[in-house]
């Protein structure tokens, strides 16, 4: 099933595209800033090395758990009424960790973690919102646009954690309070976002449309779903992993930031031209193409753990996720009708995040408990990562051997 958006005129969907793409670039810099520094401070603050990044593994769990909410809440509310209970979350999330810094409080630290999942459960849905008033042709560019936001973001952020990181007596602290700056100027931002709800869209006596598991058994967004997820998850285990690595290899907290930065930059650049290849090629065939990607980056990874392989597997990772993700997003969001996006698409990033929560607490796990050092920790991510590859694979190409234009339900 694919949404019908005959003669729609584009002008409001690129006014909003502007505005998603600016917080995109400014707020969404907090999560650079989070995943760079959160798994070195629970490093030093967790009693055992094994939780390092169980602060990270919290917001991405948050972010699971608050995706249906949070869908159900703009349905009602609105998009940008969400857009402000997501950076009040990420306000609050930074506040309590940057008390939890000055008192050396683990629990605390986790509590504020956990609120800042808030946030990104919100940052996710810029992706949909993005397409909520778009064109069937404009409608996979609006999101590629919104993602490429991510590229200031991914400056930014780095840049940011190089500036505060050690800039007050108690280690990142200047780094939260950064974040709490960010959130509050988001609050502006989103208040120029023009989004109607899905009521205001539907005509009266508009259909419910499927049920929840109808549409689950939909070949086109179970396949997405697996994608979208596998692309996440694999991407959050690596990179999430990635800062203990660097630094446990013998390099400095600087260059840990740098192939973060270095890995967001090629996760949100490719997404100026994204768009326009799913247009060209399909969506099918791209996020193929960043299954391969990633399987690449992963290779790598498993090749040396001298500075050029950090850059070459995370730079390939961020390439592979983008071509993934958006190329899954773009076949969710082409198969279910305006109506019933506020149940599917809280659905998938529940799902999606689900994975990604399992990558992260996965994550820590791998890199810190096996093996005797850094190296063979990374190694063990690396090699953690092919099942999945293997089974998203196998799941496009069930998709793609169904008859052509068959997509009932299982």
């Amino acid at each position: 099933m694919t949404t019908h958006h005959t003669h729609i005129d584009d002008r409001r969907a690129k006014k909003n595209v502007i505005v998603l793409v600016i917080a995109q670039a400014v707020v969404g810099a907090q999560m650079p800033i989070v995943f760079t520094i959160a798994g070195l401070a629970g490093m030093s603050l967790a009693s055992n090395p094994c939780w390092a990044t169980l602060p990270i593994s919290l917001t991405v769990l948050a972010n699971t758990l608050i995706a249906n909410p949070m869908s159900w809440f703009m349905g009602r509310y609105g998009r940008r009424a969400g857009f402000w209970l997501g950076a009040a979350g990420g306000t609050l999330g930074a506040v309590i960790g940057a008390y939890a810094l000055t008192q050396a409080s683990f629990p605390l630290f986790l509590l504020g973690a956990f609120f800042t999942g808030f946030y990104q459960s919100a940052q996710g849905f810029f992706r949909f919102a993005a397409a909520d008033t778009a064109s069937d042709a404009f409608r996979p560019k609006a999101i590629s646009y919104v993602l490429a936001g991510g590229l200031v973001s991914a400056v930014v952020g780095p840049q940011l954690v190089k500036l505060t990181a050690e800039a007050m007596l108690v280690p990142f602290l200047g780094s939260y309070i950064a974040v709490i700056v960010l959130n509050l100027i988001g609050i502006v931002i989103f208040a120029f976002v023009d989004i109607p709800k899905p009521e205001s869209q539907a005509e009266a006596g508009h259909p419910k449309g499927r049920t929840t598991l109808e549409m689950l058994k939909t070949p086109t967004i179970f396949v997405a779903m697996v994608i979208a997820m596998v692309s996440y998850a694999l991407m959050n285990l690596l990179m999430t992993s990635t800062p203990l690595a660097v630094v446990g290899c013998g390099f400095d907290t600087g260059t840990a930031a740098n192939i973060v930065s270095a890995h967001v930059l090629a996760m949100y650049v490719p997404s100026f031209f994204t768009g326009h290849l799913i247009a060209r090629f399909g969506a099918r065939r791209i996020s193929a193409t960043g299954l391969a990607i990633i399987g690449v980056a992963g290779v790598v990874g498993l090749t040396g753990v001298e500075l050029e392989n950090f850059y070459a597997a995370l730079i390939l990772l961020g390439i592979g996720w983008n071509f993934g993700f958006i190329g899954a997003t773009t076949m969710l969001a082409g198969a279910h009708e305006s109506y019933e996006r506020g149940r599917i698409q809280g659905l998938n990033d529940m799902i999606v995040f689900g994975g990604v929560t399992l990558a992260s607490l996965s994550s820590g796990a791998l890199m810190n408990c096996s093996g005797s050092n850094a190296a063979e920790g990374w190694a063990a991510v690396n090699l953690a990562s092919m099942p999945l590859l293997v089974l998203a694979g196998a799941a496009l190409i069930w998709l793609v051997m169904r008859p052509e234009g068959n997509d009932e339900t299982l």
